[in-house]
């Protein structure tokens, strides 16, 4: 037992995300970018003991949610060992897209209260990623992001929203807008990932206050792609639809008070990432259930 408990807690600290902090030093043009290993421990989003209640709530696959007393400690509860103790528990249990289910509020996921409303269609759920092209976590993510959606139920619509923490990141955020109003989304969004984090181009200059140097280095990358530089320049600089959709993103990111990358919202109610669910593919599998539970209550 204590052996198993000692692995969970090893593999909780060593899931790690990319926060708030780190963007502000956006990697310079030829240097490598960041790896996974030298990332700061992510920031779970986790309810503190004064918003929990005193019991504990689990989510069913059916929906359904599982209220138990919580354990008398009189302060001496180890919150740490508690959410090792979750971790080994829903280690051990089935997680696969079709079996048995169970995720515990608090640990897997957070509530949000009051719930936010949502852009999504009537009959729909919502599923939002936030995410930074610079993160590694991210671009790690995204093979097992990208195969989760090509089997998701079709009552889910999935939004990515780029965050936007500084001009390093606007920049970047502002180049998935521009080439999502320009068609070329589904084409470039990996390539975008890779450019970064495997050809060690940053698409943002040297300097990430330094916005047209970081336009110049996008048009070129675009070229590729089959886009002109007026058409890249006039969408990425006059576009209403590319304005509006980073005011929505401003919004969005001040709404949920998002610090850290990659992060979930589903259906304006639940968050959770990749170190609250346990690995990618259980992220995936959560999002899943809690999709499911929200698709039920629906009129």
């Amino acid at each position: 037992m204590r052996a198993t408990l000692a692995l969970a807690l090893c593999g909780v600290l060593a899931l790690t995300a990319c926060g708030k902090q780190e963007a502000q030093r956006s990697p310079a043009a030829g240097k490598p970018a960041a790896t996974a290993a030298n990332q700061p421990p992510v920031q779970q989003k986790t309810a503190s003991p004064a918003d929990k209640a005193a019991k504990i709530k689990s989510l069913n696959e059916d929906g359904t949610e599982t209220v138990e007393d919580s354990a008398g400690d009189n302060g001496t509860h180890n919150s740490l060992l508690a959410a090792v103790a979750s971790t080994v528990t829903a280690a051990n249990a089935t997680t696969s897209l079709s079996g048995p289910t169970m995720w515990q509020e608090g640990v897997n996921y957070t509530r949000l209260v009051p719930a936010q409303p949502t852009d999504a269609p009537s009959g729909q759920v919502e599923v939002l990623e936030f995410f930074w092209y610079g993160c590694p976590h991210c671009y790690a993510l995204e093979p097992t992001l990208e195969a989760w959606l090509k089997t998701k139920p079709a009552y889910v619509t999935f939004t990515r929203v780029p965050v936007l923490w500084n001009e390093g990141d606007r920049s970047l955020g502002r180049l998935y807008y521009t080439v999502q109003g320009l068609g070329k989304i589904d084409e470039m969004h990996g390539a975008i990932f890779k450019e970064i984090h495997v050809n060690n181009d940053p698409l943002i200059g040297s300097d990430p206050e330094n916005t047209a140097e970081a336009e110049r280095m996008q048009i070129v990358f675009a070229r590729r792609f089959g886009i002109t530089d007026d058409a890249f320049r006039s969408k990425f600089e006059h576009d209403m639809g590319v304005d509006t959709a980073m005011q929505h993103a401003d919004a969005l990111i001040e709404r949920y008070r998002v610090t850290s990358v990659p992060d979930f919202v589903v259906n304006g109610k639940f968050v959770t990432d990749v170190a609250a669910a346990g690995s990618p593919e259980k992220l995936m599998s959560l999002l899943n259930d809690l999709t499911a539970a929200e698709h039920k209550r629906q009129p």
